[in-house]
């Protein structure tokens, strides 16, 4: 193929369709819904703060691994150093993996199509009889790739998002109730900008774009980009045109939330809000509609995230297992993890995502100024470290660790709102480029 400079108009929305099909799964809709639900006259701030975690970072994270040239999360987070890049990658591939990612794929399916149709009687058999066949076929179609993942992702995708789009505009033309008259939770009354920030985390986006980055680098050199400049800026082009998307889609939903609590009490999670608000405006065709589009796309985001785990296995973890191995090894892990229910998936993802968020947003940035400080390893190092520090304790604050949280308190800014990293990652970047300084100058010295 010729090589060229940059992408048409026509391959870029191709790049940006695929973007963001890869990061906007049906389990994306459960948190901005509730969101809605939570923040009510306060939405408009939580938008805003959704959205930096849920969208920027991401899309950051694919820039990020487009700038700095790298094959993978496992390269880019070697600039700390080579044990924290496998433990790195060990944690984050375990988290959008068995651990929390793929069995809220099964669960979410669950609560949008059986859970309603069962009415509390039977329900765990129920969810061990749907989640037990969901992911054989997840682990069928992991061995064995083929058309049906291609077929979901141009048929049932599209036809979820236009299933979408005629629920937001029956709930904005006949709201349950205005947004500016639903009372926010108390959390979200006074400080619904930095909650709406860490409930971002929840989607794992951001630790999710830095194992995608690659993936659309790929695409991109497949159409004819091949110098790593043009390649990082065509990355950037796609996911800026894939955020925006994101955004109009985020926002929307959030206020379909908050105006549903006219109509319904706060619910447990955003599965059951969207299954109750399709009910509602579209009746149980609708119903069932969502329930179907909702469980074959959560089923093509399982089958890609086992594929996309036991690949880095193999890597991570050299000679133990095969690509099969490793694939039934995730898919039965999920399977089991899956029938703890959708609520406390997302309850026990928080401690993890809350340790693990604020290195990969820290690594996000690093990688997008990483020409600026000429890439040492002092830079990256010393904020890790420090960003590291309280982020173990906001893992276990939301662990319940009452002393921790009262002493991160006190040691941290911030903390209370769950940024506690963000001075001691600011210290870290001072601290590091000054160690860069010097030891360029006694390398200078040296020379001379």
């Amino acid at each position: 193929m010729k090589k060229r400079k940059s992408l048409t108009t026509r391959e870029t929305i191709v790049v940006a369709s695929t973007l963001f099909g890869m990061f906007f799964g049906a389990g994306n809709l459960i948190f901005p819904v509730h969101l809605g639900q939570m923040a009510g006259s306060q939405s408009v701030l939580a938008i805003v703060g959704f959205c930096i975690t849920a969208v920027t970072i991401p899309i950051l994270a694919v820039i990020a691994i487009g700038n700095t040239h790298s094959d993978n999360i496992y390269q880019l987070s070697g600039k700390v150093g080579k044990k924290y890049a496998w433990w790195f990658t060990f944690i984050l591939y375990l988290t959008i993996g068995p651990l929390f990612a793929i069995p809220r794929c099964a669960s979410v399916s669950f609560e949008t199509g059986v859970a309603p149709l069962t009415e509390g009687a039977g329900t765990r058999i129920f969810q061990l009889i749907f989640t037990f066949i969901f992911f054989a076929f997840v682990l069928y179609f992991s061995l064995k790739p083929g058309k049906i993942t291609v077929w979901i992702g141009k048929v049932i995708n599209p036809l979820f998002l236009v299933f979408l789009g005629i629920l937001v505009v029956a709930s904005l033309i006949s709201p349950g109730a205005p947004v500016s008259e639903v009372a926010p939770t108390a959390e979200y009354e006074s400080g619904a900008l930095f909650s709406s920030i860490i409930e971002g985390y929840g989607t794992m986006d951001a630790i999710a774009g830095l194992a995608f980055g690659i993936v659309v680098i790929n695409i991109i050199r497949d159409l004819g980009v091949d110098d790593d400049n043009d390649v990082a800026r065509e990355s950037a082009k796609s996911g800026v045109l894939a955020g925006v998307l994101m955004i109009v889609i985020y926002a929307l939903t959030i206020i379909m939330g908050a105006q549903s609590r006219g109509l319904f009490e706060l619910s447990d999670n955003g599965a059951i809000a969207l299954t109750q608000l399709s009910g509602h405006y579209l009746g149980a065709f609708g119903s069932f509609v969502l329930a179907f589009t909702i469980t074959f796309a959560c089923l093509k985001t399982a089958i890609g995230l086992v594929t996309s785990c036991a690949e880095m296995f193999l890597k991570l973890i050299p000679g133990k297992l095969n690509y099969r191995g490793w694939a039934m090894v995730f898919t039965l892990v999920s399977f089991i993890i899956s029938n703890v229910g959708l609520t406390a998936i997302i309850k026990y993802a928080v401690p993890v995502l809350m340790l693990i968020y604020p290195l990969a947003i820290t690594l996000t940035v690093l990688a997008i100024f990483d020409k600026v400080f000429g890439g040492s390893r002092w830079v990256y190092v010393c904020v890790t470290v420090l960003t590291a520090i309280p982020a173990v304790f906001d893992c276990l604050k939301a662990l319940g660790v009452s002393s921790v949280a009262e002493l991160g308190s006190k040691v941290f800014p911030f903390y209370d709102l769950g940024l506690g990293w963000v001075v001691p990652a600011l210290i870290g970047l001072v601290i590091g480029l000054l160690l860069t300084v010097i030891t360029k100058g006694k390398s200078n010295e040296a020379a001379a």
